[in-house]
């Protein structure tokens, strides 16, 4: 099991681990629960993206770490909603013109 704080070098000072590149970079999630939510929602989950179908709401967008995870996590849970799955997702790529022209 991980210690939850940092490690130490003998000399007392804090280990900094190095970061890959990137590592900062917003991850996309999606988060889906039971039940179809309104669009009234959107402002409990700020910057995120719903989708309601089929009995459930999907819950997408960006997701900067995982203490921003949790927190949405959290609030599904304040909100009494129950969840069903989370996983990150790809990146969403922008449609280019040939795209669109085929589309």
């Amino acid at each position: 099991m991980r210690s939850p704080h940092p490690p130490l070098a003998d000399d007392g000072r804090v280990i900094q681990r190095n970061r890959p590149r990137g590592a900062t970079r917003p991850t996309s999630y999606c988060i889906v629960v039971r039940g179809e939510l309104s669009q009234r929602f959107s402002n409990a989950f700020d910057g995120m993206t719903l989708a309601a179908s089929d009995g459930q709401t999907t819950i997408t967008g960006p997701v900067v770490d995982q203490a921003h995870l949790h927190g949405l996590l959290d609030r599904v849970g304040e909100l009494g909603l129950e969840l069903v799955s989370v996983k990150a997702t790809l990146e969403p790529t922008p449609p280019t013109s040939d795209d669109e022209q085929r589309g």
